[in-house]
């Protein structure tokens, strides 16, 4: 973008420069923390990064010069705030640029998998054409009058996805920290179990942190119906995948659908790919070319701000 390309030559009063750096070993996960540390000179104020793993480790090796870590995405999970905090370095993410784009891909899923459409589709290349004359057992339904259960969903993806199931006739089940009404119509606030055993999707939003880690296991899965969906679009570790795995091969759940994994690529070895039941995506909810627009636009605006004095989107 124009701006990214013009903060990413800017100089502040000190001639403290901020370069674009594009090295695959990073995100390939090939480099040290010495070695990412050492990409930086201490001619940097800033450093840009994408879902790379920013340790305790790197941040210390960092030069003093570095004030500003920008998470060029709205997670910021994968960078030690305290570590960049102990070094005064401020670390500042870029909010709500793929609101829509994320939720168009849940309804995406929650549409593809009411219909069977992968299904029907790998039958049919495989020469099967018994979907022409019926589907048989294939789920194959309406929206209208199902519920979707929001994990997390007071946030803006959530709130979107809300907006979107309502117009399709959906009954929409949120659980979140906070147990007051959210204000929308057609949209109850439940405890997660309840949400679980009463919804057909169930579509994660919350955050990766401590308390979300492995939050939807096995007890979760066994909570939910043996008719319902899980779509997961927040962070892969928020699930037990081997508990995931095992619940799709028993059809204990229906189906799911996955944009995010614990580890990305999704290892060849991962027991998801022996599921026939499940949508598999590689991270694309944030990619849509006007999205993608919209996340350098915000991160030539952080950087800017700083230059000027007053940081913006601050998370530590």
């Amino acid at each position: 973008s124009v701006q990214g390309r013009q903060a990413l030559s800017n100089k502040d009063s000190g001639n403290r420069v901020v370069d674009a750096i594009y090295r695959p070993e990073v995100s390939a996960g090939i480099l040290s923390p010495q070695d990412i540390a050492a990409l930086v000179t201490p001619l940097h104020a800033v450093v840009v990064t994408k879902e790379m793993p920013v340790t305790a480790e790197t941040i210390d090796a960092l030069p003093d010069s570095v004030k500003l870590i920008v998470e060029a995405g709205t997670g910021f999970n994968n960078i030690d705030l305290d570590a960049a905090s102990s070094k005064n370095i401020k670390v500042c993410n870029v909010p709500a640029y793929s609101t829509d784009a994320v939720a168009s891909l849940v309804m995406t899923f929650v549409l593809s998998l009411s219909c069977s459409m992968q299904t029907t589709q790998r039958r049919w290349q495989s020469g099967d054409t018994d979907s022409w004359k019926g589907l048989g057992t294939l789920p194959h339904f309406e929206l209208a009058g199902k519920t979707i259960g929001l994990v997390g969903g007071r946030g803006a993806i959530g709130s979107r996805v809300a907006d979107l199931a309502r117009a399709f006739g959906m009954h929409v089940l949120i659980s979140s920290r906070s147990s007051a009404p959210c204000g929308k119509e057609g949209v109850e606030v439940v405890n997660l179990d309840d949400l679980l055993a009463r919804s057909d999707f169930v579509s994660v939003h919350c955050p990766s942190n401590a308390e979300t880690r492995g939050l939807i296991g096995a007890p979760q899965f066994a909570r939910m119906k043996t008719t319902a969906y899980l779509i997961n679009t927040a962070r892969g570790n928020i699930l037990d995948e081997s508990a995931l795995a095992d619940a799709l091969k028993n059809k204990s759940i229906a189906g799911a659908g996955l944009d995010v994994m614990v580890v990305e690529p999704l290892p060849a070895s991962s027991p998801l790919f022996q599921c026939d039941n499940v949508l598999l995506t590689p991270h694309i909810g944030w990619k849509r070319a006007e999205t993608r627009q919209r996340l350098l636009a915000g991160v030539a605006e952080n950087i800017d701000a700083f230059f000027k004095g007053s940081p913006k989107n601050v998370v530590n």
